[in-house]
């Protein structure tokens, strides 16, 4: 477990830094010597989709994912808990469908066989990481369905940008 939580944040964190190496190599390429590479957007967006599948899935085992959950805070602790397994049951049927539609998606594209417009790589094989990051999503999902069912969490851990932004305004404060 430790070592896909690890390699979540590998892969964001690489993908992060190709994309901004990648975006300044291309900037001086084309304001310096007039030049560039013509796959410098194309893959960049690829390292986009990485980031944002996996980031996806390290947003549920992180908690930061935003929510409104002014309602839920009113109820009971064990409401809240009944609330908290309703929403993952939810958002894991969501995942399903998702993981449904971009597998078959990406079946077809393999069928097809059309590579990248400036890369000679078949499409798919970058497409792969939809599935695969709905696949890691509702994994994480399950691990929080079960902290909920077995006690080990009461509520669902969501960002909450209102305490943030009052714990910052206080240091602004403060300072």
């Amino acid at each position: 477990m430790k070592i896909l939580n690890h390699l979540e944040e590998w892969i964001i964190s690489l993908m992060l830094l190709a994309m901004t190496g990648l975006t300044f190599v291309q900037v001086v390429m084309r304001y310096v010597f007039n030049s560039g590479f013509t796959w410098a957007l194309e893959l960049t967006t690829v390292f986009f989709a990485i980031m944002i599948f996996v980031g996806v899935s390290y947003g549920v085992r992180v908690g930061s994912h935003i929510g409104v959950d002014a309602l839920v805070k009113l109820l009971s602790p064990a409401k809240r808990k009944v609330a908290g397994i309703v929403a993952v049951v939810l958002s894991l049927a969501y995942v399903g469908l998702v993981f449904t539609g971009s597998m078959e998606y990406v079946l077809k594209m393999k069928q097809v066989g059309i590579e990248l417009e400036d890369m000679p790589i078949e499409r798919w094989q970058i497409l792969a990481v939809m599935p695969l990051g709905m696949a890691l999503t509702g994994f994480r999902f399950l691990q929080v369905l079960y902290d909920l069912v077995t006690g080990r969490a009461d509520s669902l851990r969501l960002a909450d940008e209102a305490a943030e932004a009052m714990g910052l305004k206080a240091e602004e404060d403060t300072q």
